[in-house]
């Protein structure tokens, strides 16, 4: 992962200069292995973000806000108990560890002053959060090791503090024989694998970029560099260990397409052209820029799982339904024949008799009256082949008029399905989650929320409109779900306010807060883009807009939730924006 021991060093020797002196006022976990610190002292606040997720372990300061569960974790409620209050003496690295070690001033249960630690490990699958006591024992941990999971080294309440052990090659700071270990290097081996192998503290990623530097490419085979490159890859890692050592770090991150690929304390140049990066002001802006909007995703993907399953399975079958039925209603388009196979019957009754097995006549149907076949069925006497013909004319014409209401209440109802699909796609929290829960509960898709055990449980709230003021000073507000939609639209929104569509596809209602006033151009374009963010069509580029005013958006009787018809409008041509989204919100 990026973030190694050398990035953790400039990483916790910027936040101990912030944190150091201040008080936890406050302790939250949003997530199980995800716990908030709110910081108070030295005239300002602070929320410090401790994460001991696998894939995304890291501190830094964050601004970030978070949902907090119905009922908080019980690690949460032991870090209430014993570290709010406290204040943080010192925030330190072990030398060469991805650690960070929060040394306490705190008081136990009986009021005494007493010192303790709160330790993230940020090391891989075994990544940790433990409170440990003034007496060095272990109080109790996020995830508790013991020795079935861990013969060398258990963490468990009661249990002594123990480092983790140590990685049996040296680490980069604290060596001085790297010289002679590159040149005891085996030629098959490539330049950057075995860096990362001999060393203890580097990231693949700066291993491939001190390659890039010195030979021209990230991973050369060391048996093909020349006696030059190999006598001065120690010359470029000696000045890299003495920089880190002088504090010379950059913050500095990696883009591609515009999205996060990388970050590191140093210049990365080994992407070329692919990719490009930008320097950040300090590491924790850094380290929350790259990894925030991922585990936000990651967050939202495993709360949502079963609500996305059960509406994508509710839609995979309405699709097969209706290519069933429209299959048939195929099958109803030969009707006609039917008709036209009882008319001729009937018109040559005196030619047939029972037993006959076809029919050949004139088709006067058609122009030149072709003779044609009809086939008869020996069993039935000519009165009652007709019939046949007829009967199977009306169930065709019955089943075409069937199948025509079934399909198009089909179609609206996968619509609808697949507006919910995109609601559940851009989901902020699980008060969102809530929200498209009960609506789809009030359509009968979903049992109501609720136990059945606790009848009598309150309905809980549903989450406000999303709000945001224009540059100009105008309010907007955007719907979360198809039945915030209809209430901002139908109920909430004046008669004279703007309101906002994107053309086509599913997304929310916009509603520009006019008070009888026309909105202004910049108001107009911000809400447009609103607009487009807030739907399926965000990332696709320019996109129509449709807007007029509120009087003239009707809601069918009967429609589906969100669904709503409107006239005397104009398309203007706008864009989703993430960072307007996220500058006007309020």
């Amino acid at each position: 992962m990026p973030l190694d021991s050398i990035y953790l060093r400039a990483l916790t020797g910027e936040l101990a200069g912030r944190v150091s002196g201040m008080k936890i006022d406050k302790v939250q976990m949003p997530e199980r292995d995800l716990a908030v610190l709110s910081l108070r002292g030295q005239g300002e606040s602070l929320r410090l973000l401790l994460s001991a997720n696998p894939g995304s372990a890291r501190l830094h300061l964050t601004t970030e806000r978070f949902e907090n569960p119905k009922s908080p974790p019980m690690f949460c409620m032991l870090l209430r108990k014993h570290v709010q209050g406290a204040v943080i003496t010192a925030l330190t690295q072990p030398e060469g560890e991805r650690m960070a070690v929060l040394e306490l001033d705190a008081y136990d249960e009986l009021g005494v002053r007493s010192s303790k630690k709160l330790i993230l490990e940020m090391i891989g699958r075994s990544a940790n959060l433990i409170l440990v006591g003034g007496d060095g024992r272990v109080i109790d941990c996020l995830r508790r090791v013991d020795m079935d999971m861990n013969s060398r080294r258990q963490v468990l309440p009661g249990l002594i503090y123990r480092m983790p052990p140590p990685q049996d090659k040296p680490a980069f700071l604290g060596c001085e024989c790297r010289a002679r270990l590159w040149a005891e290097a085996p030629d098959d081996q490539k330049a950057d694998k075995w860096l990362l192998n001999a060393f203890s503290g580097l990231s693949p990623l700066v291993c491939r970029e001190l390659c890039c530097r010195c030979f021209g490419e990230t991973s050369p085979v060391i048996g093909e560099l020349t006696p030059e490159q190999r006598a001065d890859f120690p010359m470029a890692l000696d000045a890299l260990a003495e920089s880190v050592l002088k504090g010379e770090f950059t913050p500095y991150m990696v883009l591609e397409n515009g999205r996060p690929r990388d970050f590191s304390f140093m210049v990365i140049n080994q992407y070329g052209a692919a990719a490009e990066g930008e320097a950040y002001p300090d590491f924790s802006s850094l380290t929350e820029g790259f990894y925030l909007k991922r585990d936000r995703a990651d967050r939202m993907a495993r709360r949502s799982h079963e609500l996305r399953r059960e509406v994508k399975n509710r839609c995979d079958r309405l699709r097969r339904k209706l290519a069933a039925q429209k299959q048939e209603l195929e099958q109803t388009a030969s009707r006609e024949e039917l008709k036209r196979s009882g008319d001729l019957i009937t018109a040559n009754m005196y030619r047939l008799k029972k037993g006959d097995r076809v029919l050949e006549t004139e088709d006067f149907y058609q122009e030149d009256a072709p003779v044609v076949r009809v086939g008869l069925d020996p069993l039935r006497t000519p009165q009652q082949n007709a019939a046949y013909y007829y009967k199977a004319y009306n169930k065709a014409k019955a089943a075409e008029e069937h199948l025509t209401g079934l399909i198009a209440s089909g179609e609206r109802e996968l619509d609808y399905l697949e507006s919910v699909m995109d609601e559940i796609e851009r989901a902020e929290g699980e008060s969102d989650l809530a929200d498209i829960r009960r609506e789809l509960a009030g359509q009968g898709y979903l049992r109501t929320p609720g136990s059945q055990k606790n009848p009598k449980k309150q309905k809980e709230s549903a989450a406000a409109p999303r709000r945001f003021v224009s540059d100009s000073g105008m309010e907007i507000f955007v719907g979360r779900n198809n039945a915030q939609n209809d209430r901002l639209t139908t109920r909430d929104a004046r008669r004279t306010d703007v309101w906002l569509h994107v053309q086509k596809v599913h997304g929310s209602h916009v509603i520009i807060s006019c008070g009888g006033a026309e909105p202004d151009e910049t108001t107009l374009m911000q809400a447009a883009s609103l607009a487009v963010y807030f739907s399926q069509a965000r990332g696709g580029g320019k996109t129509p807009v449709d807007y007029t005013q509120v009087r003239f958006v009707k809601k069918p009787s009967g429609a589906m939730p969100g669904k709503v018809i409107y006239t005397d409008y104009r398309t203007i041509m706008a864009e989703g924006d993430e960072a307007l989204a996220e500058r006007l919100a309020k």
